[in-house]
């Protein structure tokens, strides 16, 4: 088969891999990756026949930043942290990365900066600083108390005092990272030159961290309050976050991209977002060209959880919108391991594969969820993410989930020479490239099987979403159809997610005029392609098929 030839925007029909580059790979032996060590790695993700086969690589942040948290504190948006490499070796990596036909994401800090940034230095200077409405300052109230009572993502008050001006700074996650003022059209000119800075360096698109906070109501409210296990959740964020100066900005964003149709921009929201996340689109071609939609996310193995966010995220995406899918990133426990509780994680993870690579949107994988990489199982003294330390172990926090890639079963997994800053996840000597790279019944194969149906395939692509309510409780069965002109192209997928084998017919109605096809591929590596019938078929324990419907 030959590749389908979207007309559509690229990262419709792109496979984007996210790269946590302290964790990829490590080119000088210090045990924190490096730009170096991405590049030496491309041809593994894309440019030979037996690469990943991916489009794009978003890369999280790496621009010279104290590591409060893990650079999205930034202190210099237009220069790359010494950790990682230079500016030369930026450019080396997006020249290599074109070079194989993949793309480069960087991600967008817009809603705060680190307090060691210039501008912040600036307006914490004096009252007077010109740069002093660049960031969000008020006084308290009396008996020295905050402004209000807004809660901070990471625990604490949203408001630091700031002892040499006698007043309070805004900061919706980390004391050292103060929130941009985006009322200020200073503020926004900035950053776009920031976004032009990086589009001269060929950059292809950015993910935008933490969208929705870029609002804020200026006369200060209180937010209501309601009870929860911790400040953050202990109230109603009504005023400090999703407010209508959000989506001013963004318009502005993609107004000032207006001749530059080929830059993607993805949006990172909260998935309680009043209106959910898909308001972060606009009308579909003002706003942003994705929003992440995080509910399956954080949802459990459950097919009626799975059908529900599935058709209620895929029905809110405007006309001129796209969504992404997405199961694991740099925040959360990887979905092998939170799909995998109470069941066979192996089996769930090949079958939530399937899923990745056939709902409607952009697949997004996280680096190591290829190969099955597991949450590492960490010791405190392990810890390194402010945040996990924070709320451990009550709270699995992020460092689990941030562990090196395994690349072969050598001592350090073939991440680094040195000592890794993460140790490495319990199990790389059995779960890591080398050992899966050529076996056609691991992870890594079915990964690469997935994006190559993927790729060929107009439905899947391009194709709609039409959901199936027959079967069985425990399954999802779905069709994906793609038509033009007298072009038609019709594929089923049916996922078990339960432990327990079924036998399931589907009634001519949902398939009509189709009743047979052929089984072309399965997440069981024993079984084969087969002629299928809509009358009866099977499904084994967590398996995941696809069909070609006549």
């Amino acid at each position: 088969m030959t590749p389908a030839q979207p007309s559509a925007p690229w990262w419709q029909s792109a496979v984007v891999y996210q790269i946590y580059p302290w964790s990829f790979q490590d080119s000088n032996g210090d045990g924190i990756g490096d730009l170096p060590g991405i590049i030496s790695r491309l041809d593994y993700l894309n440019g030979s026949a037996d690469s990943l086969g991916v489009d794009a690589i978003w890369l999280s942040p790496i621009y010279p930043s104290p590591m409060h948290d893990f650079g999205y504190d930034v202190k210099d948006y237009c220069d790359i942290d010494p950790r990682f490499g230079t500016l030369a070796d930026f450019d080396r990596l997006t020249l290599e990365a074109h070079r194989r036909g993949i793309r480069v994401v960087m991600d967008l800090v817009l809603n705060h900066t680190s307090n060691e940034h210039p501008w912040f230095i600036e307006s914490r200077s004096s009252r007077t600083s010109a740069k002093r409405d660049w960031y969000y300052w008020a006084d308290g109230k009396s008996g020295r108390r905050p402004p209000n009572n807004w809660a901070a993502r990471f625990g604490g008050s949203a408001w630091t005092l700031d002892r040499h001006t006698g007043q309070y700074y805004l900061h919706s996650f980390l004391p050292e990272q103060p929130d941009l003022n985006w009322t200020n059209p200073a503020v926004r000119e900035a950053v776009f030159d920031v976004v032009r800075f990086w589009l001269d360096r060929g950059v292809d698109g950015f993910r935008l961290d933490a969208i929705n906070w870029l609002g804020k109501e200026t006369s200060w409210p209180d937010n209501p309050r309601r009870l929860a296990w911790r400040s953050y959740y202990r109230q109603v964020h009504r005023y400090d976050r999703d407010q209508p100066h959000t989506h001013e900005a963004l318009r502005a964003l993609r107004a000032s991209l207006k001749d530059r149709a080929d830059i993607f921009l993805v949006g990172e929201t909260s998935s309680d977002t009043p209106g959910g996340p898909a308001v972060f689109y606009g009308d579909g071609s003002n706003e942003l060209h994705e929003v992440f939609d995080f509910r399956l996310l954080r949802s459990d193995w459950r097919p009626e959880v799975f059908r529900r966010l599935i058709t209620d995220s895929d029905r809110a995406v405007p006309q001129g919108g796209w969504p992404p899918v997405v199961f694991s990133n740099h925040d959360q426990s990887r979905h092998i391991d939170r799909y995998g509780a109470g069941g066979d994680p192996i089996r769930r993870a090949r079958a939530a594969a399937l899923l990745l690579f056939t709902l409607r949107g952009t697949p997004f994988v996280y680096y190591g969820e290829e190969v099955g990489l597991r949450d590492g199982r960490l010791r405190r003294s392990d810890l390194r993410d402010p945040y996990t330390i924070r709320y451990w172990p009550w709270k699995a926090g992020r460092d689990p989930a941030r562990t090196p890639m395994p690349w072969d079963d050598s001592p350090q997994g073939g991440f680094t020479s040195g000592t890794p800053w993460l140790p490495l996840s319990q199990d790389w000597r059995l779960t890591n490239v080398a050992r899966e790279q050529h076996d056609p019944s691991s992870m890594l194969s079915l990964y690469k099987r997935l994006i190559r149906l993927k790729k060929h395939s107009q439905a899947l692509t391009l194709g709609a979403y039409h959901p199936i309510d027959e079967g069985p409780k425990e399954c999802l069965l779905f069709t994906r159809e793609f038509r033009e002109a007298d072009k038609r192209q019709r594929l089923l997928i049916a996922v078990n997610f339960s432990a327990q084998p079924h036998r399931i017919s589907v009634s001519v109605a949902s398939l009509a005029p189709a009743t047979t096809g052929t089984l072309i591929l399965s997440t069981d590596p024993q079984r084969v392609e087969e002629d299928w019938n809509a009358d009866q078929f099977h499904l084994g324990p967590d398996e995941g098929i696809v069909v070609s419907l006549q």
